[in-house]
């Protein structure tokens, strides 16, 4: 008990001080936690999971509300939100690209044996390089594996449980990325790839068809400009 400055008794319960404890640590309403995810992901080079940002975030917040809300808050603007494999990040609207289009395109070349060595690894990850021997019915060179790996478009996958314990690779978000596909099942169907004219007088990607492409073949544009995708 205590008395108030007009001397009227002023009974103070232990709850009161607990709940006032409580609201030290309240964590911030979902629109300031909005404002947190927008900066992060904004000066983020990487696609960012929820748990980086939880960890970066005040204790009780809760990235993965706060991100449904603000996902909502950029749908058809200019800028939106996009799931990247486990991560996220802010991205040019898709009806928008044509408008970046000098800026990001990047002539790079890939041999047909990389282009087809990394169709197969999409589409058959994870996977050995004795299997993507096996599927394109040629030898795969280091350099072609190299290539990929530099561009980080594959990586290591875990190894399998056969004799030798032989390491697999598998697409990276950068791949995923790149293509605009949230994870390796986004990718086109052979039906889809028909229909696009992407399969006229060839075997469809990682098909168990032999593909009699020799790894010194001229060389044709890079995924992104090729005849395999399409951005």
């Amino acid at each position: 008990m205590r008395r108030s400055s007009f001397g009227e008794k002023i009974k103070i319960v232990p709850q009161d001080i607990d709940r006032k404890k409580e609201s030290l640590f309240d964590a911030p309403s979902i629109p300031e936690q909005e404002r947190m995810i927008e900066a992060m992901l904004f000066a983020a080079t990487e696609p960012l999971d929820v748990r980086e940002m939880a960890a970066r975030m005040p204790h009780g917040s809760d990235p993965a509300e706060a991100l449904v809300h603000l996902r909502k808050r950029y749908e058809g603007r200019g800028v939106t939100l996009v799931k990247v494999g486990d991560g996220w990040a802010m991205r040019t609207a898709p009806d928008l690209g044509y408008l970046m289009r000098r800026e990001v395109v990047e002539t790079r070349k890939l041999s047909r044996a990389a282009i087809e060595t990394l169709a197969i690894i999409a589409y058959h990850q994870p996977v050995t390089r004795a299997e993507i021997e096996e599927i394109r019915g040629v030898s795969v060179s280091r350099g072609t594996v190299d290539q990929l790996l530099e561009m980080e478009w594959i990586r290591f996958g875990r190894r399998k449980m056969t004799p030798g314990r032989p390491v697999t690779f598998v697409v990276t978000e950068a791949f995923l990325d790149h293509f605009g596909l949230e994870s390796a099942r986004d990718l086109p169907g052979l039906a889809e790839l028909r229909a696009a004219g992407l399969l006229d007088n060839r075997p469809p990607p990682g098909s168990l068809l032999r593909m009699g492409a020799d790894e010194d073949e001229e060389g044709v544009d890079a995924p992104g400009q090729s005849d395999l995708f399409e951005d």
